[in-house]
């Protein structure tokens, strides 16, 4: 019987060094976006202000994200003033790094990455996420909520989008969806309760949620 998914944020040594192998199997191998090499990890350029969101089954890491609020996103990098293009008024924060293992995609694990994403965000007050979202997905992000704007960043064979999301939007779209899986007793995916809130040396992170 596969054990009950766990939803947290990434603080184990091992679990740092499993973000960078499915980093790299992911933005490497499966998405040409940097170049290969003999260790078979990416160590992202911004690891060191990262929050790694990651969902693991017993102890293997089956899918992660990564945020950061620290100015200049990636993306001010690849799109000159970037908050032309962003609603005004917002405290954003830059979402990178959306993986998740190819055999384990069709269930809800991005449903619950988003979730912890979203509670640790409004707990800190962010109200709008950007995105450089792979072209080879852009479905799913708009049915997340997402909304594209300006061209398409990158290179060929690993092209992006840029996006954002309002948590107004992730509220009308996605939430509905989480009440939904909460509901399905015994269907594939998480149903999530009992968030678990560390309060001591981790600041107040979200720690970690099971889900089932």
């Amino acid at each position: 019987m596969r054990e009950a998914l766990i939803f947290k944020i990434a603080s184990e040594p091992s679990e740092f060094e499993q973000i960078h192998q499915l980093n790299y199997e992911t933005f490497v191998e499966e998405i040409p976006q940097h170049e290969r090499n003999a260790e078979r990890r990416l160590v992202d350029r911004f690891h060191a202000e990262n929050t790694y969101f990651i969902c693991v089954d017993g102890k293997r890491l089956v899918g992660m994200a990564a945020m950061r609020d620290q100015r200049p996103f990636s993306l001010d990098q690849k799109r000159d003033n970037l908050d032309r293009f962003l609603p005004p008024g917002r405290k954003v924060v830059e979402i990178r790094l959306l993986a998740i293992r190819p055999e384990r995609r069709k269930g809800k694990i991005l449903l619950g990455l988003l979730e912890l994403m979203v509670r640790y965000g409004l707990a800190r007050g962010y109200d709008l996420a950007v995105i450089s979202g792979t072209t080879r997905a852009l479905k799913m992000y708009y049915r997340i909520g997402f909304v594209p704007f300006g061209p398409l960043v990158g290179k060929p064979g690993a092209w992006y989008q840029p996006m954002y999301l309002t948590v107004e939007a992730f509220r009308k779209r996605v939430a509905p969806l989480l009440e939904q899986a909460r509901e399905r007793k015994g269907a594939p995916g998480p149903s999530c309760r009992g968030m678990s809130y560390d309060a001591g040396s981790t600041g107040g992170l979200i720690t970690k949620e099971r889900c089932r």
